[in-house]
């Protein structure tokens, strides 16, 4: 049974939708599972620490499910065309996996949520691509041989899935198609690259 790990920061909720859906995409391949993680909160003025299990939604994730995982899919609501806070904190805790390598070879692939059309979707997935191109992931993207990429007016970009949210409203089923394209790529490509 191959792991994908799908880990996210979601501060009003959109992202952890995407993730869901995500998750679902990836358990509909055979012999593989979706392991949901999430990150904590960072403060601005002093380093935050928080319980060791949240409130609500995925566990937090901590270096060995980076570890053990067979894939990646790495989601971040869009901050001023960057990933947020938070994930980019611990990702930056993940210099002990880059010193042996753990994560090269590993199939990865980023997602986004954004509350405009352009909010920074495209920046915000390359900038969570960075850290995954430095520990050596095979990124994977999404084709344009997935016709909702062609097609869709709300979100997507052939860097990943993305979703804009426009003041909450619903998620149009392009978008859906992408983040359910993506999740089915990710684990064939953990399959082929595990074999």
């Amino acid at each position: 049974m191959l792991k994908i790990l799908i880990l996210y920061y979601s501060r009003d909720g959109a992202t952890a939708e995407m993730a869901n859906l995500i998750a679902r995409g990836v358990e509909s391949i055979n012999d593989t599972e979706a392991v949901l993680r999430t990150v904590p909160e960072v403060s601005t003025v002093c380093e935050k620490t928080a319980g060791t299990i949240p409130l609500n939604g995925a566990i937090y994730a901590d270096l060995d499910d980076l570890k053990n995982c067979d894939g990646l899919a790495l989601g971040s609501p869009t901050r001023f065309g960057n990933m947020a806070a938070p994930l980019k904190y611990f990702l930056d805790s993940t210099t002990p996996l880059w010193f042996t390598s753990a994560l090269s070879g590993k199939p990865a692939g980023v997602f986004t949520s954004t509350g405009s059309m352009h909010g920074g979707q495209e920046t915000t997935l390359l900038s969570m691509m960075l850290p995954l191109l430095h520990h050596g992931m095979v990124l994977l993207g999404l084709p344009y041989s997935e016709h909702a990429l062609r097609e869709t007016t709300t979100g997507g970009t052939p860097y990943g899935p993305s979703r804009t949210t426009n003041e909450g409203g619903p998620v149009s089923e392009h978008e859906k198609t992408l983040w359910i394209a993506l999740s089915k790529r990710l684990a064939q490509m953990a399959h082929r690259l595990k074999t």
